[in-house]
């Protein structure tokens, strides 16, 4: 190597590695170098493209000299020069643009490239890019600008490595705070929606992204429901069913997928909604419960990303984090529906038992009270909160209702219906009560409940005291009218004789002593009429001026 030439080199080199040593993150690093290198090589364009691990292809990391519609291109170079580029060898062309086996050369000669010296990227020892020196003018490179172009590519390989490396280690420490405040956020509520908010708002502001998505599979139906998202339009998010994107289902089964280019990637379905919306980049990671997958969040980039390990585990631990949480607050939702339905339930059982006229209790095992209604409630004179939980007994101490007789113990010792009559003393007098208890039986067929029903029966029992006391007055008066009938007969003959002898004795005193007869008679005729009158007699004509009485 000419002195001259080795003098250039070595300046070249002083300067790259001192642009190199001035930035520490990757991104920068290449953009300096392709921004540069053109200026110190004499060159007309550089490209740097880095290897994509998920992919195994070599995507855009920085240009300089280049129009859109070239970088754009499906093909790098040919076949053979990409298994060179890949077994670390450095290859060198001129007239491109009439390469025939390069199958985009129509692009090369409209964008005027001549010249290519393709660079692999090395860094300890594995191709991890390539650097691409491009000229207008056909120009054949020397085994002295190859040298030196490789040692060039390795430092830019080191550079890369190196800003990869504090970009990633400074990634994780604000990854590890923001770990720390998303993981605070998402469980400090149990609401679900305030936990999917979070989640897509602050996991692309972490990652310098334009926006984020949340999907969870319904258990019913097995498919993927678009639960949250934050940074992308209504329409793009209405644009159909992604299940069946490979990058969705690769997720699914629990691995993360990065993707360099949307829109040229099979992995990704809807490739005009993603141009439309301005996306270029995505990565999806699975969200899982106890190594079950229950949906996907995809991190959305507005410019061309590679996703690093730092970013992708950052991603996969917040991902973590929010399916416990998530899992939380449904499982808190599960709980505070089946609270409503079992609060709507009591309620509805309440309004039922308080339409009960009798008194009801529900009983327990423990003989304590678990429910009554309100006419027990008002009758024992107690707030439902002092009576619910107590023992039973204790309700009944000094009524005559031992334990023997008690219904609920019967229930409980023999599982059968029992019922029993005994009385209260109220401020009102005695008054007495039937009490009916009914088993309720749990699956192995044991009385887990006693329900007991609780009438006031007094006023039957005095209908039932009054019908006694009606039947024997009834008697009574029956007896009344058939004994007035057997002293009519036998009144009205001896009244008849008494009136004939009237007439037929002389003397005075016997008038008298007859008349005095009569009169006797006739009282008694009329106390037997009255009592007929009573009982429902009447006094019938016979034969004669005779008569006596008849039931009516």
């Amino acid at each position: 190597m000419e002195p001259a030439n080795e003098l250039k080199y070595l300046k070249v080199f002083q300067k790259v590695t001192k642009l190199i040593s001035m930035v520490l993150d990757h991104q920068q690093v290449m953009d300096t170098i392709v921004r540069e290198l053109p200026s110190l090589l004499d060159i007309d364009a550089a490209t740097i493209r880095l290897l994509d691990p998920s992919t195994n292809t070599f995507v855009m990391g920085a240009a300089h000299g280049l129009s859109m519609e070239y970088l754009s291109r499906s093909n790098i170079d040919t076949e053979e020069t990409m298994a060179m580029i890949n077994s670390g060898y450095p290859v060198a062309k001129t007239d491109v643009d009439k390469d025939t086996h390069f199958s985009d050369r129509g692009l090369a000669s409209q964008e005027g490239i001549k010249s290519v010296l393709t660079l692999p990227i090395l860094f300890q020892n594995s191709v991890i890019g390539i650097l691409r020196l491009l000229t207008r003018s056909n120009r054949i490179f020397t085994d002295e600008e190859i040298s030196f172009s490789m040692a060039l590519a390795e430092q830019v390989g080191i550079a890369i490595s190196n800003g990869r490396m504090f970009k990633e280690m400074e990634n994780q420490i604000d990854f590890m705070k923001e770990v720390q405040d998303i993981s605070t956020l998402v469980n400090s509520t149990l609401n679900l929606d305030s936990v999917l908010q979070t989640m897509v708002e602050r996991l692309p502001r972490s990652m310098g992204c334009k926006a984020c998505t949340i999907r969870l599979l319904r258990p019913e139906t097995n498919q993927l429901e678009l639960v949250a998202a934050h940074g992308i339009s209504e329409e793009y998010q209405q644009r159909g069913q992604i299940e069946g994107e490979r990058n969705i289902a690769v997720a699914l089964t629990g691995a993360p997928v990065s993707i360099y280019d949307v829109s040229r990637d099979e992995r990704v379905q809807y490739k005009d909604n993603m141009e439309k919306e301005g996306i270029k980049s995505l990565l999806a990671v699975p969200i899982k419960v106890k190594g079950e997958v229950i949906g996907i969040i995809r991190i959305l980039s507005d410019v061309h990303h590679c996703f690093t390990s730092s970013e992708t585990s950052f991603a996969a631990t917040i991902a973590e984090i929010g399916g416990s949480a998530i899992q939380n607050a449904r499982t808190y939702q599960k709980i505070t529906l089946l609270f409503n339905q079992v609060e709507e339930s009591e309620r509805f059982v309440a309004n039922i038992l308080n339409c009960i006229r009798p008194q009801l209790v529900v009983v327990d095992r423990q003989q304590h009270l678990v429910l009554a209604n309100r006419v027990f409630i008002a009758a024992m004179g107690k707030e439902e909160n002092e009576l619910l939980g107590a023992d039973y007994h204790s309700l009944w101490q000094g009524h005559h209702c031992t334990g023997e007789k008690c219904p609920v113990e019967q229930v409980l010792k023999t599982g059968q219906t029992a019922s029993y009559e005994h009385q209260l003393i109220k401020d009102d007098g005695p008054h007495w009560v039937e009490r009916t208890a009914s088993p309720m039986l749990n699956d192995a067929g044991e009385v887990e409940f006693v329900i007991e029903v609780i009438r006031d029966i007094t006023a039957k029992r005095q209908l039932a005291q009054e019908h006694l006391e009606r039947v024997k007055l009834q008697g009574v008066v029956e007896l009344a009218g058939t004994v007035a009938h057997e002293i009519n007969s036998p009144l009205f003959a001896a009244l008849g004789t008494a009136q004939l002898l009237e007439e037929d004795v002389e003397s005075p005193n016997l008038v008298v002593d007859v008349q005095t007869i009569i009169r006797n008679l006739k009282t008694i005729g009329e106390l037997t009429k009255k009592m007929t009158t009573m009982t429902g007699f009447e006094s019938r004509e016979y034969v004669g001026n005779t008569k006596i009485g008849a039931l009516l």
